[in-house]
């Protein structure tokens, strides 16, 4: 099939545009041959015709849409300039990918911002991979070079190239950093960070600002890192090219000069830079000329402190730092220096004496300033053997100043380089093998193009030929290993335009020989060029611009350029005087005199000034342009040497904005670094190229006949050329098919046309199934329908059958009801009337039952009152003689408390604020109580009133009673008038009584109301004291999170420590055999190796070594119940501390008294020094005793007053509120009585405790000293081991055990048996062997964990013994709190060998932990993410351009067998096994398998992150089948409680992710609620790299992800805003301290085998 036919309607193509380059539209219609113009619809809607003359004008085809954001544009089905400019633009304006394979390509697009892709978890993530499974990078490029290095053992390069502004010296700087990560982390050797250091220093000199890019490089440099046999860097090398030497003195507009300059004026105002004299880069020629004095984002002060620590790692000494600090600051005061010109014709110039720039130049410098004004306005001339001083003119002396700046400034760089060099060799040998990294400039063309460029140009034209070369090497490679029948692939070969430059006659030659003549200039140069190069013989790369005389065009392969010949000779001459030269070598500064001395005789360049009389006295240095050329030839060597890897980088906008694409500009980079190039030459041949397999699994419904997986070669064979009859498109290899551009294309257009027949097919089938499913539908409808007619009909005459009966009943209801309303109403009329008849006579029975009972109700109520009286005064008399008895016992109690109240005072100061809130809620009870009391004092005294008054009425009555019964019944008026007076005063007393009730009610109203208040009170106040006795709860658990998050943050750097510590301990032991072999060699006898692995043995009494795990701090400490009493932080000495003070014993335990008399320089014994001495230091030590106990004593009557103080104020409150004024007078007299008291006790206790001090240190001074050891406690069941046997001991039971042997021996058996030796030679007093016993001990399981540093199970039997040995040591601890009767602690103090138990625990852990991670590490992600677990899942997920190869990458070994889940498995199986072997703690477990499950999630975590072919939902599923088994295994060994379930999260979060749905806003929304555990940065990259691998996916569209980036915007989970998992972290590791059982030696089951039948049992 022809290309023509692709043509078709609704095929898409791309039309030049003037702004985008590129644009895409889609055809209206199909094309035909002949016709003029293609009717297509644009991408903006509009609609257009393109105009074809011929077939050949037919715009580019675009690729299916299935290829779009491709990471390798070789994988692309049609290769040409707009589609690669368009997988670009995609990849990096829709994916934020800044990097995409092309072939051997890397190219990488500047972002202008800064990414969270070159963490050292990124590395990890590279590191050992296979990186054509993984996203492209710059880390893959450097870890291709890198295996590829040490599997072939062939030195490599990295050429990284580009336009200056697009990342070339970032990318050089990740490059080497990756090197110093992945060849220097397991040796911690310095050569790495020497490599890393010289990056500030070189950018320091070598780049500056330009219109282009804020940090150019304006020199090339080509490093060659070397490599041991190891694969760990040993030494680096560093050559440079080309240094622009004359920004030195001028600048263009908006362009700085060297950072280093503006870095010395910004620290200016530091004190060892004030000797400069340095000034704002304002008032300095050489850097105010370009404008720009500050770069916006950077510090020069921090710059230049950061290149002063570069200078300092390299081995530079602040004194020649400073010395070149000088000289560059002489640079700036040199282009100060003012040259005025004299004379008629200004043919003369001189400088003033007085002038300041010239001086401090020459102080700085150490030169003679008259001589150096001298000759910078005069020069020497040979003249027939006769020398003559001629003056020169003012312009020429500015020139001879500027190219003198130019000379320095060189030879300071070329001298830092050579530094650089000398401390980045190596010392331990020539290196194995090296990897170069080439960054130099890439194609330049200004408006104004000099001679720098030129020989830029000339070097890219170098690259470019070699580049070329190389890549169609590749393929013609890839042909023949295919065993293809090809022809020679023909390409663009640039060697004419390379002739033309450095041929014989080229410009070079002509540029050289022009320097030689006596009066060449630039202007003969020129026409020289035009005589050789287009009148004598056209060349066809150069040409003669119209509109100038003194410039020429040369057509390079990237573009045209216009060179101005203006100063071409004199930068090619790069002309010195002499003389000045001969001034500088005579300088008093030792690095001047250095840089010029190593030149020699410099004399000026053959310009006819110089004539020597001796014709070999005349010595012309290289040109510039020779020594480029050479040493260009000289990299180009040393390229073709090396296996060379590209990075090509690109610059994509102008404006420096961050993800901004320009694609004029882009294009114009491809074409210029050589990418278009490398798709024409794969283009030219067959670019597409498939597996058998994978053409079978993708086009497999096209293949007729029987298929089969393994016949897929044959199928292709027989079935290829009838899909394409044209043999020429393709071609069959051994291993793969070969298609030639747009046949994927076509055979992917076939495969759509078949699935949309067999689509049609299927569609047909279904729809006549539907058909015939309505119709049975319909049929069953209609039956439905009749029979719930029929129904309703049926319903109908029920209801109304119902209707009629019911209306029948309703009628006999409503009568019966009728009826018995009006019986009821007859009813209840006679019931009323009976009711008032009998109301009446109650009625009138009641009110005469009512008067007689009033008078006695009043009798009741009076006595009932008379009788409570008497009673209230006889309980008031006896509660206040209670009262005075119990405040009788109150005071002697007062007087036990004051005694008390010195005991408790740490409490009442912890507890003062809360005694202060009690105080108050008790004054305020108190006060609510007494308020209560006043209430029912008030409502007694009313009550008293009422019952006066009512007593008054009574006698009243009574008195009224008598006298009607002593006198005559009056008249009938006066009984009525009596009447009427009697009816008056009993509605007064009525009225009275009524009033008295009311008032009680209210005083008992007001009483509940003042109860309800004192409980409302009471319930508040308690709600407050519940309440802040939460908040202090939840004050003290939070702080008590934080102060245990700070811990195990300590203790994780504590043992990363301590994993440094032991990293360096392994380097310093093998410096020390090293050392050892050497002396053997030398005629030394070699010492033993377990005395050359062993410490020398504590001594107790002499002063003890001091290693770093005694000066470890002790809360760092894994074992939380270990940790020691207070006074052991005096014991402690810093590993700063002097000397005299390390040489306190770490055992010592004196006495405070004992420290005091030693600080009074008090002899310890009594029999050396007797008499005057004696006596005078024990009045020395009394006196100072005495200020001792004086100031305590002083600080115990203060804080007794004060308590006092307070006691007296609470009990004057409780007096007033209690008492009366003698009662108050009486308390007070008795408490100054007892103050008195107190107040003598005091000073006789003084004068005792006087006494009692100077009679004990008395004593212990005239007195012997006696032995203050206590006597061993006997105890049995030990075993002892003799000082002779101790070495013995240690190798049979620990250095010479087998592992065979170590394995069947019960857990902890060397630890017990070792306890027991220890413990006997306690028992028996010698605590020296005790101690030695246990410091050898400690070594030996030391050694032994190094001995056997790759083996998990010795690794954990030794785990156990050290845990078991330091636990039982802390049991029996002096400072120890003894749980139980039956232990017997130690007499001697081994806290330290505790300690160092304690860190030896940790690094036995740590090993462990490493042996298992070193072993999983290369299986992880092949395992959890490769393996197919469910076979056949992804069989058919065959995807176009996915899981192949790209050219020139690191294919792994085809044959060996891929790791799967079940290897994961195996290995912590075994090391389960391991740690249940020997019975460690089952926290201990849980912490370890935490550790490596973090590793095995965040690992494969970070690879998913990393790799397209992984990311989707067939792999997903997968993964989280591998994930699920890997969770079941953890849960069925009981280890899901410790945390390591939880670490697989974001692993199985990632996986749901794939699986999810990704089409609507819905599943935005589920999506941002699923993945709670992953960052906003890891969901839009997995989304980005989602890749369909089957026709039933789809795509992740553009739209979905943005608004994913939108909802996780208002999602706050404070997530890390790094990409990739940090693998490298350490959890912190705890050792819960449980205490051993006592056990005997005869519990012991101790075999033969051991040989230590030697120990005797005690």
């Amino acid at each position: 099939m022809t290309s023509l036919e692709l043509y078709s309607k609704g095929a898409s193509v791309w039309i030049p545009d003037p702004d985008a380059v590129w644009v895409s539209g889609l055809l209206l219609r199909d094309y035909d041959p002949g016709e003029k113009h293609l009717l297509l619809q644009l991408s903006d809607g509009t609609e257009a015709q393109y105009p074809v003359a011929s077939p050949s004008d037919l715009p580019p085809l675009g690729n299916p849409d299935i290829l779009e954001g491709e990471n390798d544009l070789t994988a692309l089905s049609f290769l040409h300039e707009a589609a690669v400019l368009h997988n670009l633009r995609v990849r990096f304006l829709d994916y934020s990918s800044i990097y995409t394979y092309c072939g051997i390509v890397l190219v990488a697009i500047n972002p202008y911002d800064q990414l969270p892709i070159y963490g050292e978890e990124v590395i990890d993530a590279y590191s050992g991979q296979d990186t054509a499974d993984m996203e492209p990078h710059i880390f893959s490029v450097a870890e291709e070079a890198y295996r590829t290095m040490t599997r072939e053992e062939k030195n490599q390069s990295i050429i990284i190239s580009g336009e200056s502004g697009s990342g070339k010296t970032v990318s050089a700087k990740f490059t080497m950093r990756y090197f110093a990560v992945v060849g220097g982390a397991s040796q911690q050797t310095s050569v790495e960070d020497r490599v890393l250091a010289s990056n500030p220093i070189m950018e320091s000199i070598g780049n500056a600002k330009t219109t282009r890019n804020d940090n150019s490089s304006r020199f090339g440099k080509y490093i060659e890192i070397g490599f041991g046999r190891k694969g760990d860097i040993i030494g680096a090398n560093m050559r440079t090219y080309l240094l622009e030497k004359s920004r030195v003195v001028f600048q263009a507009s908006a362009e700085r000069n060297y950072h280093i300059f503006y870095q010395l004026c910004a620290s200016r105002e530091l004190p060892e830079m004030r000797s400069l004299k340095l000034d704002s880069p304002e008032h300095f020629r050489y850097t105010s000329q370009g404008g720009e004095m500050q770069i916006p984002g950077t510090d020069d002060i921090s710059d230049l402190e950061r290149t002063r620590n570069a200078f300092t790692t390299l081995g530079v000494r602040p004194d020649q730092q400073m010395e070149i600090f000088t000289i560059l600051s002489a640079v700036l005061h040199l282009g100060n220096i003012n040259i005025q010109a004299s004379g008629r014709n200004s043919d003369r110039s001189y400088i003033d004496a007085d002038d300041r720039p010239l001086a401090v130049f020459s102080k700085l410098l150490g030169v003679e300033g008259p001589q150096m004004a001298h000759w910078l306005c005069n020069r020497r001339l040979a003249v027939g053997g006769e020398l003559l001083v001629k003056p020169v003119s003012g312009q020429q002396a500015l020139e001879a100043r500027d190219a003198l700046a130019k000379h320095i400034y060189g030879q300071l760089f070329t001298w830092t380089v050579q530094r650089l060099n000398s401390a980045l060799r190596t010392q331990r040998g020539p290196a194995k093998s090296f990897i170069g990294v080439l960054d130099i400039y890439g194609f330049e063309t200004f408006d104004r193009n000099s001679f720098e460029q030129f020989c830029i140009n000339y070097a890219n034209e170098k690259l470019q030929q070699q580049f070329n070369r190389h890549v169609f090497h590749l393929e013609q490679e890839e042909y023949v290993r295919e065993e293809l029948a090809w022809s020679r692939i023909e390409f663009s070969d640039n060697q004419q335009c390379i002739d033309l430059l450095e041929g014989h006659l080229g410009l070079f030659d002509l540029l050289d020989e022009e320097c030689r003549m006596p009066k060449g200039s630039d202007e003969s140069y020129v026409r020289k060029l035009y005589d050789q190069h287009l009148t004598s013989k056209r060349h066809p790369h150069f040409q003669k611009p119209r509109m100038s005389n003194s410039a020429f065009v040369v057509l390079h392969f990237a573009d045209t350029v216009q060179y101005e010949c203006d100063g071409f000779l004199g930068k090619n001459r790069d002309t010195v005087f002499e003389e000045l030269i001969n001034i500088l070598k005579a300088s008093q500064s030792e690095l001047v005199a250095e840089l010029f001395q190593q030149q020699g005789t410099v004399p000026s360049v053959a310009d006819g000034s110089i004539r020597s009389g001796k014709r070999a006295a005349r010595e012309h240095k290289l040109t510039v342009g020779i020594q480029f050329r050479q040493s260009l030839q000289m990299l180009m060597d040393a390229l073709n040497d090396t296996t060379p890897h590209y990075v090509r980088c690109i610059k994509p906008n102008d404006l420096k904005e961050a993800f901004v694409f320009d694609p004029r500009r882009t294009v114009q980079q491809l074409r210029a670094c050589g990418v278009l190039e490398t798709i024409r030459i794969s283009a030219a041949g067959f670019p597409s190229r498939w597996t058998y397999e994978e053409f079978f699994s993708r086009y497999r419904l096209l293949l007729r006949g029987a298929q089969g997986q393994e016949r897929s070669q044959a199928s292709c064979r027989r079935v290829l050329p009838q899909l394409i009859p044209d043999p020429d498109q393709y071609c069959f290899g051994k291993t793969k098919v070969f298609f030639r551009a747009g046949q994927v294309a076509f055979l992917e257009r076939l495969r759509a046309e078949r699935l949309r027949l067999a689509a049609a097919v299927i569609q047909s089938r279904v729809r006549g199934w539907l058909a015939r499913v309505k119709y049975s539908r319909i049929c069953w409808a209609t039956l439905t329908m009749q029979r719930h007619c029929r129904g309703a009909l049926a319903r109908r005459l029920v209801l109304r059958l119902r209707y009629t009966k019911a209306a029948v009943v309703i009628q006999k209801t409503y009568r019966m009801v009728a009826v018995r309303r009006m019986f009821l109403v007859i009813r209840q009329a006679t019931v009323t009337i009976q009711a008032f008849t009998r109301g009446t006579a109650a009625r009138r029975r009641h009110r005469l039952l009512v008067a007689q009972r009033a008078a006695v109700v009043l009798q009741a109520r009076v006595r009932g009152w008379l009788a409570r009286r008497s009673y209230r005064r006889v309980r008031a008399a006896v509660v206040f003689v209670q009262c005075c008895a119990r405040r009788r016992a109150a005071r002697r109690e007062l007087m036990t408390l004051k005694t008390e109240a010195r005991s408790v005072e740490r409490f009442k100061e912890l507890n003062k604020g809360m005694e202060v809130k009690l105080m108050q809620l008790q004054l305020r009870a108190d006060q609510e109580a007494r308020d209560g009391a006043a209430l029912k004092e008030t409502l007694h005294a009313e009550r008293g009133a009422t019952s006066a008054e009512l007593e008054a009425l009574r006698a009243t009555v009574q008195k009224l009673e008598s006298r009607k019964r002593e006198t005559p019944p009056p008249g009938p008026v006066i009984s009525q008038k009596e009447a009427e007076e009697r009816k008056k005063a009993e509605e007064k007393a009525a009225q009275e009584i009524l009033q008295l009730t009311q008032e009680l009610q209210a005083m008992q109203r007001e009483k509940e109301s003042v109860c309800k208040e004192r409980e409302d009170l009471s319930a508040r106040l308690f709600e407050q004291e519940k309440a802040q006795e939460e908040c202090v709860h939840q004050a003290v658990s939070q702080a008590s999170a934080g102060l245990r998050a700070e811990l195990d943050e300590e203790r994780r750097k504590y043992q990363g420590l301590l994993r440094e510590f032991t990293r360096l301990e392994q380097r310093y032991d093998n410096l020390r055999e090293m050392s050892l072999l050497t002396e053997r060699a030398k005629g030394h006898r070699r010492t033993d190796s377990t005395q050359s692995l062993s410490w020398e043995p504590l001594s107790p009494t002499g002063p003890a070594p001091l290693s770093p795990q005694s000066l470890t701090p002790l809360q760092f400490s894994p074992f939380p119940a270990a940790s020691p009493h207070p006074e052991e932080e005096v014991r402690r000495v810093s590993v700063t501390s002097p000397s005299a003070e390390r040489r306190v014993s770490v055992w010592s335990l004196e006495t405070p008294m004992d420290q005091l008399m030693e600080m009074m320089d008090v002899t310890r014994d009594p029999a050396v020094k007797m008499r005057g001495e004696d006596l005078s230091h024990a009045y020395d030590a009394v006196r100072v005793a005495n200020k001792f106990l004086e100031s305590q004593l002083r600080n115990q009557c203060s804080q007794t007053e004060e308590e006092l103080e307070a006691l007296r104020c609470q009990l004057s409150q409780a007096i007033f509120g209690s008492s009366s004024a003698a009662q108050q007078q009486e308390l007070h007299g008795l408490l100054e009585a007892r103050e008195q008291e107190c107040v003598r006790l005091r000073r006789e206790l003084k004068e005792l405790k006087s006494t009692i001090s100077l009679r004990r240190l008395l004593t212990r001074v005239f007195s012997p000293e006696t032995s203050s050891c206590p006597k061993p406690a006997a105890v049995t069941g030990l075993l002892e081991c003799r000082k002779r046997d101790e070495a013995k001991l240690l190798k049979n039971l620990i250095t010479d055990l087998r592992v065979d042997g170590a394995l069947s021996l019960p857990p902890g058996l060397a630890a017990s048996v070792l306890f027991l030796c220890v413990r006997q030679a306690d028992c028996s007093g010698d605590q020296a062997l005790a101690r030695s016993l246990s410091s050898a001990a400690v070594t030996a399981m030391k050694a032994a964990l190094k001995k056997h540093s790759n083996d998990v199970d010795m690794t954990a039997l030794w785990l156990k013994n050290t845990c078991l040995l330091h636990d039982l040591l802390t049991q029996h601890s002096p400072k120890q709190t003894l749980d139980s009767d039956e232990v017997v602690p130690l007499t001697a103090d081994l806290s330290d060998l505790i300690r160092a138990l304690s860190d030896l625990c940790i690094q036995a852990y740590q090993q462990l932990l490493s042996i298992t991670e070193q072993r999983l590490q290369n299986i992880i992600v092949p395992a959890l993410l490769e393996s197919e677990t469910i076979p056949g899942l992804s069989g058919s997920a065959g995807k176009l351009g996915t899981s192949r190869k790209r050219a020139g990458s690191d294919s792994r070994t085809a044959g060996a067998v891929a790791p799967t889940l079940a290897a994961v498995l195996r290995e912590l199986g075994a090391l389960h096994t391991a740690l249940s072997r020997q019975d460690l703690a089952p926290t201990l477990m849980a912490q370890a398998f935490n550790q490596l499950t973090f590793l095995i999630s965040n690992s494969a975590f970070n690879s998913l992150l990393l790799r397209k072919d992984m990311c989707c939902w067939s792999r997903g599923m997968q993964i989280r089948y591998n994930v699920s088994l890997l969770e079941e295994w953890l849960r069925s060994r009981g280890l899901q409680t410790g945390g390591a379930v939880a670490t697989l999260e974001h692993l199985i979060q990632a996986v749901q992710l794939l699986q999810a749905g990704k089409k609507t806003e819905s599943d935005a929304r589920a999506l941002v609620q699923t993945c709670t555990a992953l960052s906003s940065q890891q969901i839009v990259k997995i989304l980005t790299l989602y890749t369909p691998h089957s026709d039933l996916d789809e795509r992740v569209t553009v739209n979905f992800i943005r608004s994913v980036q939108g909802l996780l915007k208002g999602r706050c989970d404070g997530q890390p805003p790094q990409l990739l998992m940090d693998v490298r972290r350490v959890f912190p590791v705890t050792f819960s301290y449980s205490p051993p059982a006592v056990f005997r030696a005869e519990q012991l089951v101790i075999p033969d085998s051991l040989k230590i039948s030697f120990l005797r049992r005690a």
